[in-house]
C-alpha cells in the first residue's frame, strides 16, 4: 500500500480549514486506501513564543479531535511527534544536507520572521530549520504521498530535494515523496479576510470557524462573512473571493460543485444561511464525539501509545539505516 504522513501543528484551536481541508479526506480516503500516519506535530508549535502549557493542552485537544473526526486507530496510525525520538534524531541529519541558503528561501520562514521581528521578537533557529524537521517527519517512515495545502508545497519540495541529495552522497536510504492536494476547499479563507488562509492561530477568531464553536456562534460568523460588490451570486476566486469562499465551503459539506451551486442562488443572504447550516450539521457529530472522548482521556492516552510505539516500530529502522550510511559509529 501507498504509506502517507500527514500532521497538524497544536498552534490554535482546530478550524473549519483543517477539517475540510485536511481531516475529511484522512478520514474518509487515506486512512482506507493508505497505509497512513497521522501526527500531532508539536515540535513544530516551538518554533515561536509559546506557552508550555497551552501547547500541551492543544496538542491533547487535536488528538481528541483526530479521532472524533473519525480516524480509526486499527486502520491508521495516530501519535505525537516528540513521542517518537526519531523525527529529532532524523532531522538532524538532514540539517547537515540542507543549505543556509536553501532555507532561507521559505516562504514562510521570511513571513513569520518579519512577523516576529516586527513584535520585537527575536527570530529562533528552529524557525528557520523546522521544514528540516518537516522533511524528517517524511522521510523517517519512507513515505510515498504527503497530503499538504499549497502553503506547504514548497516545504514538501525540500524534502524531496534532500532525500535525493542524501541518497546520491551516502546511499539510497530514503523514499523520495511527492505532494498531494485534496480537490476542493483545500484551503478555506477567512471569513472576514477571503484572501488569507483561515488559519488557527489567527489573532482575531472572527472570521474563523473552530471544530468546537458551537451551533449558534457557526450560524453568527458565517452570517457575518464578508462578501463582494454586486448582487450576482457567481463563483469566481479572483473577483468575488468571499462569495467563492462561502460556494467551496457549501460545496464541501454537501460534495457538490462550486460552481453548479453558484446558479442555485439569488442572493448572498440565502447562499449564508445554507452554508450555515450545513456547516452546523457538518460539525455536529464530530463535537459530540469529542465531548465524549474529553469524558476519558485515559483513551486517548492509550491511544496516543499505541500509535507511538508502531510509529516507532517503523521510523527506527530507516533512522538507524541513516545514521550508519552518513559515516556515524553504530552504538
Amino acid at each position: 500500500m501507498t504509506r502517507i504522513f500527514s500532521g497538524i501543528k497544536p498552534t490554535g484551536h482546530l478550524t473549519l480549514g483543517n477539517y475540510l481541508g485536511a481531516l475529511c479526506r484522512w478520514v474518509e480516503v487515506d486512512q482506507h486506501q493508505s497505509d497512513a500516519l497521522f501526527s500531532v506535530v508539536d515540535l513544530h508549535a516551538l518554533t515561536m513564543e509559546h506557552d508550555p502549557a497551552r501547547v500541551r493542552r492543544l496538542s491533547r485537544q487535536a488528538a481528541t479531535l483526530m479521532l472524533a473526526a473519525g480516524l480509526d486507530p486499527e486502520r491508521c496510525t495516530v501519535f505525537v511527534q516528540s513521542h517518537v525520538d526519531e523525527h529529532a534524531r532524523l532531522s538532524y541529519l538532514l540539517e547537515c544536507t540542507a543549505t543556509d541558503g536553501e532555507l532561507r528561501r521559505m516562504i514562510q520562514y521570511k513571513e513569520k520572521s518579519a512577523q516576529a521581528r516586527a513584535t520585537g521578537q527575536s527570530v529562533r533557529v528552529s524557525l528557520l530549520t523546522y521544514p528540516v524537521l518537516m522533511a524528517a517527519d517524511i522521510l523517517a517512515y519512507g513515505a510515498d504521498e504527503v497530503p499538504v495545502g499549497d502553503d506547504q508545497a514548497q516545504h514538501v519540495e525540500l524534502t524531496r530535494d534532500l532525500a535525493v541529495r542524501f541518497n546520491q552522497r551516502y546511499g539510497h536510504t530514503f523514499t523520495v515523496p511527492k505532494a498531494t492536494h485534496p480537490p476542493v476547499a483545500a484551503r478555506v479563507m477567512d471569513l472576514q479576510d477571503p484572501t488569507s488562509k483561515m488559519g488557527k492561530s489567527h489573532e482575531s477568531g472572527a472570521g474563523i470557524v473552530y471544530l468546537l464553536d458551537d451551533a449558534d456562534m457557526v450560524r453568527k460568523k458565517i452570517m457575518r462573512a464578508v462578501t463582494d460588490s454586486g448582487l450576482e451570486v457567481e463563483y469566481d476566486r479572483e473577483s468575488r473571493p468571499g462569495i467563492a469562499n462561502l460556494l467551496e465551503i457549501l460545496a464541501s459539506c454537501e460534495g457538490g460543485n462550486p460552481n453548479e451551486l453558484a446558479g442555485v442562488y439569488e442572493s448572498y443572504g440565502a447562499l449564508k444561511k445554507d452554508t450555515a447550516e450545513a456547516v452546523v450539521e457538518l460539525l455536529r457529530p464530530v463535537r459530540e464525539r469529542h465531548a465524549e472522548l474529553a469524558a476519558d482521556p485515559g483513551r486517548v492516552d492509550d491511544v496516543l501509545r499505541k500509535g507511538a510505539e508502531r510509529a516507532r516500530g517503523m521510523a527506527r529502522p530507516r533512522v538507524d539505516a541513516a545514521y550508519r550510511a552518513i559515516g556515524l559509529l553504530p552504538a
